[in-house]
């Protein structure tokens, strides 16, 4: 990878990873459904007249809108917005690795490997140390049901991701390619109205109008920030990267996210979170490289076994 690129891949690292921080900042002054709905009208108008319609049903746009905007960030804004930490929340939300892969296995039949299942528990292992630390005092206190909506959030991710495998092997078969970015703006079509009757029910008419004539510039600045950054920006930027570079490069590095998060939540927000919930988020990240790149490591040991007996 180019310098360059791996300046860009630093780039989106930081956007996604302050993502979480700059959601805090939102929520505390507006209600989350109604932030979600606004992030996706400026995410898609007007983009979506300059970006073509991705090549794919539109059955998985509108899938994958659900998913994603109203069942994975509804679930992720609430839970902040109810106290779960910034910087853990970037963490756990990993766990849609797990998700993904176990779905994958059920749906699609694929072989799930030794190392990926080793990688699982290890991860497995940091959620409960997390869990365990749930309505604890000192440092960061994490409300049992927020803890349970980011998991709830990281199964829609999950599922979104399961989406987007079912759309890119039906653009195949029919000779296409399906551009993610593309994918992003147009789904963004689906979560506003959704969100916005979510937003009426639960906050009522009078609040909700009251919040959108007296919008001042720290919720303005997170709906431009998690709209143009954290979307577009961020989005354009990496599916850039991934049309230029194998996914098996680029992927990875997405796990730098929850760091950049952690640290972030940290700096801005005075998050301080307590040597088990530390200890949690780094075997849940230790875990998922294992999963990731147990493979790699596999065919290596393999070559220089080979290599040693000629």
């Amino acid at each position: 990878m180019k310098i360059r690129d791996r300046g860009l891949a630093v780039f989106v690292i930081v956007l996604w990873g302050i993502n979480f921080t700059v959601i805090k900042f939102g929520i505390n002054e507006m209600s989350p459904m109604l932030l979600i709905t606004l992030r996706y009208i400026f995410a898609a108008l007007p983009a979506i007249f300059f970006v073509k319609r991705p090549d794919t049903n539109w059955k998985y746009i509108g899938a994958y809108g659900l998913a994603v905007g109203v069942g994975q960030f509804s679930c992720l804004f609430y839970a902040e917005y109810i106290g779960m930490p910034a910087g853990v929340a970037s963490v756990v939300l990993q766990a849609q690795a797990i998700f993904t892969i176990l779905l994958a296995g059920v749906l699609f039949k694929e072989r799930i490997g030794v190392g990926q299942i080793a990688g699982l528990i290890v991860a497995c292992l940091g959620l409960i140390l997390i869990s365990g630390s749930i309505g604890a005092q000192g440092g960061m206190v994490i409300p049992g049901k927020a803890f349970i909506l980011t998991i709830i959030a990281a199964l829609f991710w999950g599922i979104s991701n399961i989406i987007i495998r079912y759309a890119s092997k039906e653009a195949e078969v029919q000779g296409k390619n399906l551009n993610m970015f593309n994918m992003v703006i147009w789904s963004s079509l689906v979560p506003p109205v959704p969100m916005m009757v979510a937003a009426l029910i639960i906050d009522k008419p009078v609040k909700v109008w009251y919040q959108l004539s007296h919008i001042n510039g720290s919720a303005l600045f997170s709906i431009l920030y998690l709209a143009l950054f954290a979307t577009l920006i961020g989005y354009g930027l990496w599916s850039t990267l991934l049309a230029k570079y194998p996914a098996s490069k680029v992927a990875p590095l997405s796990l730098l996210v929850p760091v950049m998060g952690l640290t972030t939540a940290q700096k801005i927000l005075g998050e301080k979170l307590t040597t088990i919930q530390w200890i949690g988020g780094l075997i849940i990240i230790f875990g998922l490289l294992i999963s990731n790149f147990s493979h790699l490591l596999r065919n290596t040991c393999l070559k220089n076994l080979i290599k040693s007996k000629m």
